[in-house]
């Protein structure tokens, strides 16, 4: 299969190729693999091609899952294949094998997927930009001297390079979104407890992060989110379940939304007219397609809540530090871990129990007055970052910062992700606008809790009336070297 063939169908449609037998999955396989080698070397999206384990796992025979036959890669963070080194970006736990899938691994294994390799993210997901020291950075197929965002970078920018249609990512506080903007491809959050972390883990981020997908298409993130989603035994809590597929819902119109629009930050940081542009000319089209468009937005104390994630987020750095070290038998240091890791080790370290139940009641207050607003509102309209794809170095993981200092200079960039992360609401990125440079920007989409479906419907109505899959960087799979 040539590559023009093979960039030019998104994973659903690959698989129905693969049922009407017009390609068989050796030979996707194969295309992908050649995919990594023509576009990876300029990229470094993928840190470990697995082609000779994918081509075995054909041989064996694969399950009829809706996604029979089409490669896949996976976010080298949380995830985990059985036999497979998971590095999670970071030089302390290098290797780290585990003898089991997770319940994701295992249900994309179930929905016919082949996996391909891993993809490069940040360490301990810890950074908005994909640059670790451990596998070095990660470059935007649409500037190489720009991030693909993070810290599902490695993972959006094959994506949005062709070398696969849809591939593995996590979000807790915006890692999903963020690189979907930056990248030029489609990104949902799903809500809190949709799809599960078991058996390993209940939830991670004290509940802020969750696991889907980054994709060129609409149907796709769909598609994969019915073949994955759904609690496993003793899960702590998990999301109502939908009505119908969401597959389905994307076929159908949202009806009549009340979507709020907000074009600036609760924290106050300044947002470039570029994001600003994408998110008005977003409402507008909105307007054009029936829907009805106020600006509003939640209230709540922005300051509070960016403390509290400070907080978190460190006691999580603490414990992946210190569990996953224990494991490798390895002790937590200056000399394994990025300046920024360690120093929010340390405050984890440092956290009283009083402290840490502090932040988690500024989560539950927010949480409330979110909530509420959505009583309202059906959607909230948001830029998905502050800045356009920034370049490489901005967010320098190795320059020594408190982790106040660090988590703020870091929200500063990205200042609309991750209250949907502390509230667990549905939120997507959408690739609606490109800026004079030619580079895209995402906009925001956030809907009630457990409400993927309005979501859904309203992204395949974006889709149909503004096509986004078509667009292809300059560095893709499709382009002489």
């Amino acid at each position: 299969m040539h590559l023009d063939d093979y960039s030019r169908y998104d994973a659903v449609g690959l698989a129905e190729l693969v049922r009407r037998k017009e390609v068989t999955p050796e030979e996707l396989v194969r295309t992908a693999a050649s995919a990594i080698a023509r576009v990876n070397p300029r990229l470094n999206a993928v840190i470990d091609v697995r082609e000779a384990e994918a081509l075995d796992t054909v041989k064996r025979g694969l399950p009829e899952g809706p996604f029979h036959g089409v490669p896949f890669l996976i976010k080298d963070l949380a995830i985990h294949a059985a036999g497979v080194p998971t590095d999670l970006g970071s030089r302390l736990t290098q290797g780290l094998v585990h003898p089991h899938d997770s319940a994701l691994m295992a249900r994309f294994r179930r929905a016919g997927l082949v996996l391909l390799g891993r993809t490069n993210t940040p360490e301990f997901g810890n950074n908005a930009t994909t640059e670790p020291v451990l596998h070095g950075p990660t470059r935007n197929p649409w500037n190489l001297e720009h991030s693909p965002g993070g810290s599902s970078g490695g993972s959006a920018a094959a994506v949005a390079a062709g070398i696969v249609p849809v591939a593995h990512g996590n979000d807790g506080g915006g890692s999903l979104r963020i690189p979907a903007s930056l990248s030029g491809v489609f990104g949902l959050k799903p809500t809190r407890g949709r799809i599960s972390l078991g058996p390993d883990v209940g939830e991670l981020l004290n509940g802020m992060a969750i696991e889907h997908v980054v994709s060129r298409t609409v149907r796709d993130s769909a598609a994969m989110m019915d073949a994955t989603h759904g609690p496993e035994v003793g899960d702590p809590y998990h999301a109502p379940p939908p009505q119908r597929p969401f597959l389905e819902e994307v076929q159908h119109k949202p009806g009549r939304l009340r979507i709020a629009l907000s074009r600036t930050a609760a924290s106050g940081v300044p947002v470039s007219p570029d994001c600003v542009a994408a998110a008005e000319n977003a409402a507008r089209l909105c307007m054009e397609l029936g829907h009805e468009v106020v600006e509003a937005a939640p209230t709540y104390d922005a300051g509070a809540l960016n403390s509290a994630m400070t907080k978190v987020w460190a006691s999580a750095m603490m414990g992946m530090a210190d569990v996953f070290g224990g494991m490798l038998g390895r002790t937590p240091g200056p000399e394994n871990l990025e300046a920024t890791t360690w120093a929010a080790v340390q405050l984890g370290r440092a956290l009283k129990v009083s402290e840490l139940q502090g932040a988690l009641a500024v989560f539950n207050q927010v949480s409330r007055a979110v909530g509420a607003f959505f009583v309202e509102h059906d959607v909230l309209l948001t830029p998905t970052v502050a800045v356009p794809p920034y370049k490489l170095g901005v967010l320098d993981a190795m320059v020594p910062r408190e982790p106040e200092e660090w988590y703020t200079y870091v929200f500063g960039f990205i200042p609309f992700t991750a209250l949907f992360n502390v509230t667990g609401q549905p939120a997507m990125s959408v690739p609606l606008h490109w800026n004079a440079q030619g580079l895209p920007i995402g906009v925001q989409f956030a809907g009630r809790y457990a409400d993927e479906s309005t979501l859904f419907r309203l992204a395949g109505q974006l889709e149909e009336a503004r096509p986004w899959a078509g667009r292809r960087p300059p560095v893709h799979v499709t382009r002489a070297d």
